[in-house]
């Protein structure tokens, strides 16, 4: 037998006893995966060596029947990998191709390859294969995001810029201490792929189409060979569920979030209005029409993305919402939004990993706009509380200062000390220490505070547990 193009004769099917005519060529074409679940071609190869060589162990086949299908396969991870094999629609999926081209290739001996399993378990297991390698790619690139928001956040914990709530000016915080906040939150993200992972590397071989099998399979040595942490415990459930890749598209969900946040920030600072970072011409493209144009691209299509992986995770539970007990060919449907996922989550993480460590901060106008709208307001308030005022009292004095500046067409701390004295008698000259921008944030000297010494002791810590994880 020959592999074949849906043009040439059509191949056989290896499951084809049972039925009396062949298939209907549109439902062929309808009903195949082999058009995206190629991509599990060395995961199957894979899973498929190291059932083989079980099988041997346990008598099933013997050693040199094992060798032979060791080699041919082997041999076709070359030819897919050179380009040499031609997909077969009317073989169905990556198994059925691989299979056959097995056979083709080394005789009947390959037939014996299925022994023991089904589809069922065997694509369980492929795609377990692909989503650790997958996940363990994911963690690598966010780790390497993780190290670039730590070195540039040291380098720039002196810089002062304004913090926001409601994005109205708050209070002045070191632009390091903001930059640690997008770090804190891939720090968690990491921690739950991590978690995740530990629920995905969980073997299903052996389960077969839903009920095991009556073969002596030594399911623990195939686990060991294929680097799982164990084996499923239910035939039923391993063959079916699919919640493993749901919660790793709810851990992407939540990551693209946080890419997605990190993105509205860039996007604000590049604007003219902000003018707060410079990001390097080759992140960013220009206006068809208009020439002065320096649109922030990366972040805006990072951004955008962000949906096409919540649309995986929704597609995924609704896909798994109403299916009985065991498989259904619905599964079939789970790949196309993992694999876009994974290619989404990677590429946007690259970007950002290149992009970030480029970001020119443009200080000056940082710290006059820190200046602006009262951003030292709270450090009044504080200041005359350790002075022996009530803070709700204290509230009420500051909002009579700010009101005062307002009319003055000024800052606090550009009103004179007599007019602030006029305000409240419990200030000193003193005042000016603390309504100074670089004051105000060298004040929040405490563990998770805004300080230029906490912002660099945090980035010290968080490059030690970065070195420690031994990802990057």
């Amino acid at each position: 037998m020959t592999m074949t193009d849906r043009d040439d004769k059509p191949a056989a099917k290896l499951w084809g006893g049972r039925f009396s005519e062949p298939t209907d060529a549109f439902v062929e074409a309808f009903t195949a995966s082999i058009g995206f679940d190629q991509r599990l071609y060395d995961e199957d190869i894979t899973g498929s060596i190291a059932h083989a060589r079980m099988l041997a162990r346990v008598g099933v086949i013997t050693e040199d029947e094992a060798k032979k299908i060791v080699r041919g396969l082997e041999d076709i991870r070359g030819d897919i990998e050179r380009g040499d094999l031609a997909w077969s629609v009317e073989l169905e999926d990556v198994h059925m191709n691989i299979e056959a081209r097995l056979i083709d290739r080394i005789g009947d001996v390959g037939k014996k390859l299925h022994t023991g399993r089904s589809r069922n378990d065997q694509v369980a297991t492929d795609i377990r294969l692909f989503m650790r390698r997958a996940v363990d790619a994911i963690i690598e690139e966010a780790n390497r995001l993780r190290r670039g928001l730590v070195d540039l956040a040291e380098a720039e914990a002196e810089t002062v810029m304004p913090g926001f709530t409601h994005l109205q000016v708050a209070q002045p915080v070191s632009f390091g201490h903001h930059l640690l906040a997008w770090h804190d939150m891939l720090e968690r993200d990491v921690e739950r792929l991590i978690d995740t992972r530990k629920r995905i590397n969980i073997m299903p071989l052996g389960s077969a189409a839903l009920a095991g099998t009556s073969y002596p399979l030594d399911r623990d040595w195939v686990a060991n060979e294929l680097g799982f942490d164990g084996i499923s415990e239910n035939s039923l459930d391993a063959v079916s569920d699919r919640d493993f890749q749901i919660e790793f598209l709810s851990a992407a969900s939540i990551l693209m979030m946080h890419l997605s946040r990190m993105s509205e920030e860039l996007v604000l600072w590049t604007s003219a209005q902000f003018n707060f970072i410079e990001l390097p011409d080759r992140f960013c493209t220009g206006s068809s029409i208009m020439p002065q144009k320096k649109n922030p691209d990366v972040p805006e299509l990072v951004r955008g993305k962000t949906g096409r992986v919540y649309g995986s995770l929704f597609s995924l539970l609704t896909l798994m919402k109403s299916q009985p007990l065991a498989y259904n060919k619905d599964n079939q449907e789970d790949k196309e939004p993992v694999f876009d996922a994974v290619d989404t989550l990677m590429g946007s993480l690259r970007a950002f990993a290149d992009m970030i460590p480029a970001i020119e901060p443009n200080r000056e106008r940082m710290r006059e706009a820190a200046r602006q709208g009262f951003s030292t307001a709270t450090d009044l308030a504080d200041y005359l509380v350790r002075r022996g005022v009530a803070f709700r009292d204290a509230h009420e004095i500051v909002g009579k200062a700010v009101r005062h500046a307002t009319e003055q067409g000024c800052d606090l701390a550009d009103l004179p000390l007599v007019e602030l004295q006029a305000i409240s008698g419990h200030i000193e000259k003193d005042v000016f220490d603390v309504l100074t921008v670089d004051g105000s944030m060298a004040a929040r000297d405490l563990p998770g505070g805004t300080a230029p010494k906490r912002v660099r002791a945090r980035a010290v810590a968080a490059r030690a547990a970065l070195d420690a994880s031994k990802i990057v």
